[in-house]
């Protein structure tokens, strides 16, 4: 019963028990009037016959008299599925016909009888006087015995009146509607039965398998609750509701859990490649306040101390950045971006320091894509990868050079950036674009490792892609 009482409370269940009711309560309103319509429909053709019939016997009437009206009521009582015929005086005595006896007052009035009359066919009527003989009580025992195994049969018909006062009354048996109407009542109550069974029984699986599987979605929860980010939702491949949702969810608990990583490996590197330079500085301003200085080297300290302090502050606005990003969200809006404009810009720019490192750089506009995006935030994106090149295209080779090209690949807007320098090797191109990670182990170049992951955040919030390539030699992004 508990078991019963969960189904119960579920939405398949309680869905599938408002539909068995509505549709039982549409069945039997349908069925109920189309047995009705079928009985008046039967009612008003049996009323055209014996109207035709009525029609058929006063031309007889007028023909022979009543010694032929009466021999053709005879003839046609004696058929099978006769109608009924009936010829009485006026006073009710019945001269004739396959009627033995009717409800009183039947014959009082001329034409169509107001409602249907109870009558006793001929041959039915009580047991004989040598019956009536017996005794009393038996006698009633009997009777009453054979009045509750007889049905009373019904009838409908037109009284006329001839001009001899005697009464003839052509009617019909309402036998037939009656039995039209039985049976289908008696088949609807059948198929009611049959459909509430089974109605009832998918009612039970259905629900019981919704169950199960709440159930199973109920279990995940609590391990995810517990602490467990790695577990998801059950899919059962099946395409329903249920597994839309679940899918819906696993892609959110998905994001929920790389967030949580991001917030957890910040926090690590936060730790380990922060703690060096907050450690300079201590160090510079414990070196500055120690012994005897002179007002140069005090402003030389505090210099240090103030570049020192610049770069933990970029560092900072670059994590919050990335941060931001990768949560979907950005202050700035998105508006229609011509991205040749922004490699021409980027390359302008460092142009200089390009040409002062020895490094040509160029800019190659072979289609000139329009996209959706914050201009900010990818010329800040394309400044990384330049700048990233121009630290690591050191002039080994006779011509160092950096190529920016703005082109269009099938549906896709591009821009790659390629140098000729070492390049990075296939282990290290996915982890170059976590935070804080720099391949140079020496640390010479300045920087704080969150270029790429900036770069890769900015892509990620418009929908795009950073793939690092070999270019044979040097590396292309």
């Amino acid at each position: 019963m508990a078991r019963l009482g969960a189904i119960m409370k579920t939405t398949a269940a309680r869905l599938s028990a408002l539909y068995l009711l509505l549709f039982t309560i549409c069945a039997v309103v349908l069925v109920f009037y189309m047995t009705s319509l079928s009985a008046r429909m039967l009612v008003a053709q049996t009323r055209e016959t014996i109207n035709d019939e009525v029609t058929d016997l006063q031309n007889f009437y007028r023909r022979g008299g009543l010694p032929s009206l009466i021999r053709v009521i005879d003839r046609r009582a004696r058929q099978p599925s006769a109608n009924l015929y009936l010829i009485a005086e006026s006073s009710g005595r019945i001269l004739a016909g396959n009627v033995q006896g009717l409800e009183p007052g039947v014959l009082d009035r001329d034409g169509w009888t107001d409602e249907p009359f109870r009558y006793e066919r001929f041959g039915e009527s009580r047991r004989g006087d040598a019956e009536a003989r017996d005794d009393d009580a038996t006698t009633d025992d009997r009777e009453g015995s054979e009045t509750r195994g007889r049905a009373p049969h019904h009838a409908i018909a037109r009284i006329i009146r001839l001009p001899n006062r005697l009464i003839v009354m052509i009617g019909r048996d309402l036998g037939e509607p009656e039995r039209f109407r039985q049976v289908v009542r008696r088949a609807l109550a059948f198929a009611l039965a049959v459909m509430a069974v089974g109605g009832f029984l998918i009612w039970f699986f259905v629900g019981r398998r919704a169950l199960k599987r709440i159930d199973a979605v109920s279990a995940a929860g609590r391990r995810i609750m517990a602490g467990d980010l790695s577990g998801r939702l059950p899919v059962t491949g099946a395409g329903d509701e249920f597994d839309r949702l679940s899918t819906n969810l696993n892609a959110m608990l998905a994001r929920i859990a790389e967030l949580n990583e991001g917030l957890k490996q910040v926090s690590d590197n936060i730790a380990h490649d922060l703690k060096t330079p907050l450690t300079r500085l201590r160090n510079r301003a414990e070196a500055a306040l120690s012994g005897k200085q002179s007002t140069v080297q005090y402003r030389k300290a505090m210099e240090k101390t103030i570049a020192e302090s610049d770069q933990l502050i970029r560092t900072f606005n670059a994590i919050l950045m990335i941060s931001r990003l990768e949560a979907g969200h950005s202050v700035e809006g998105k508006q229609d971006v011509h991205l040749a404009a922004i490699a021409t810009d980027v390359v302008e720019l460092y142009e200089p320091l390009a040409e002062d490192a020895g490094i040509s750089i160029e800019c190659r506009v072979t289609e000139d894509p329009v996209v959706s995006g914050n201009r900010e935030l990818l010329s800040q994106a394309l400044s990384n990868v330049v700048d990233n090149a121009l630290k690591y295209c050191v002039p080994d080779n006779a011509d160092p050079k950096i190529v920016v090209t703005v082109a269009r690949s099938g549906p896709h807007a591009e821009i790659s950036v390629t140098d000729n320098g070492p390049g990075i090797g296939d282990a290290d191109k996915e982890r170059v674009t976590e935070r804080f990670v720099r391949l140079e182990e020496s640390r010479n170049q300045p920087g704080s490792g969150l270029g790429l992951s900036l770069v890769k955040a900015v892509m990620k919030l418009h929908e795009g892609d950073l793939i690092l390539l070999n270019a044979g030699p040097g590396l292309t992004v």
